[in-house]
């Protein structure tokens, strides 16, 4: 990737190929979307606790995930990888699974000409907020990593570093013809596999 242009609500950190685009408003996102970019890859999510309930999570979660790949594709982005979660599915009793599996159809019906789809399991990385329970699990993870040497924490939970490399490797995949599939469906083991076993450093 020669160019990298994170949607940021604040000042981050940049370099010769990062340039932030910020917009404490997240709806200005979208008109903000830069002409050229060949991938977009989302991490866009929130907990229903800090977003005040699940019809305003899900204005973040579903809403601005489905308006952002409306945009890049009207911007002639190639390549859509969105991280999404173990168990979505739009046929879900559980609202948040559901709600990750509309999010999945929703984006996947846009037609890019590869759309990529992560399911972590636990995500195992230092968050700014509190979740308690979420804590409990990650402190648990993190535990059987360091004695097992991953072998105890890698088929259910994912380190966010392992994550993301993951879906930037199965985005470039695809863009550099890579990958032939139109869809992508990539689990935890495939995960694993992209972001670590076989990453290129």
């Amino acid at each position: 990737m020669s160019k990298v242009y994170p949607f940021t609500r604040k000042d981050i950190p940049t370099d010769a190929k990062v340039t932030p685009i910020i917009a404490k408003d997240t709806a200005e996102w979208t008109e903000k979307f830069p002409s050229g970019a060949s991938i977009l890859l989302s991490a866009l999510g929130t907990t229903r606790a800090n977003a005040g309930g699940l019809e305003q999570q899900r204005k973040v979660d579903y809403d601005l995930n489905v308006a952002m790949a409306q945009a890049a594709k009207a911007a002639g982005v190639r390549v859509y990888v969105l991280i999404s979660s173990s168990g979505a599915n739009s046929k879900s009793s559980i609202p948040y699974t559901k709600m990750k599996g509309e999010i999945e159809e929703a984006v996947t019906a846009i037609d890019f000409e590869h759309v990529v789809i992560l399911r972590p399991g636990l995500i195992v990385g230092q968050r700014n907020e509190s979740r308690l329970a979420e804590g409990i699990f990650r402190n648990i993870a993190m535990a059987a990593g360091a004695i097992s040497g991953d072998r105890l924490k890698d088929f259910w939970a994912q380190d966010d570093v392992v994550i993301a490399r993951a879906a930037v490797r199965a985005g470039l995949d695809c863009l550099e013809g890579q990958q032939k599939e139109k869809f992508m469906l990539l689990g935890q083991s495939d995960i694993v596999r992209l972001g670590k076993t076989e990453w290129k450093h």
